[in-house]
């Protein structure tokens, strides 16, 4: 058996529990949580989405998704727009508010990569194989969920 500090699994885990606290940090002036602050990414990147893509996009359950998608309703950044087509498709849209805060957060992605400490191709050779380690997880869950 490898020690702690051998397994990859609490690598992530202090990793992931490292990043959502410089997030923490950084998101602080904006009132926002690293949760809001990933669906802001995602609709400034890929625009309106359904509640469901959201949820699936950034693996939020509903329970988690619904109560975050409400408080940045209440603060003017998104709208919930029910489909005319589909009644029971509830799409999520920024607001100019929202699509504003675009610009304004602009350093965010910086600060973080500072706190990370690494050059661009470090970076981008974690990114990769971050995904490449999901989806071999993700495709052995489902295996063995049949």
């Amino acid at each position: 058996m490898p020690g702690i500090d051998d397994m990859v699994c609490f690598s992530l885990y202090s990793a992931s529990r490292a990043m959502t606290a410089a997030y923490r940090r950084v998101l602080a002036p904006y009132s926002l949580t690293y949760p809001q602050y990933l669906v802001l990414v995602a609709l400034w990147t890929s625009g309106t989405q359904s509640v469901s893509d959201l949820g699936t996009r950034l693996a939020l359950e509903s329970g988690t998704l619904s109560p975050l998608l409400r408080r940045l309703e209440s603060r003017g950044v998104v709208s919930r727009i029910r489909r005319r087509d589909d009644e029971r498709v509830v799409d999520i849209a920024l607001t100019d508010k929202g699509a504003a805060l675009r610009s304004e957060m602009r350093e965010v992605p910086g600060r973080i990569a500072a706190c990370m400490g690494m050059d661009i191709g470090s970076a981008r050779a974690l990114l990769t194989s971050l995904h490449s380690l999901t989806a071999s997880v993700q495709a052995s869950n489902e295996a063995h969920a049949s």
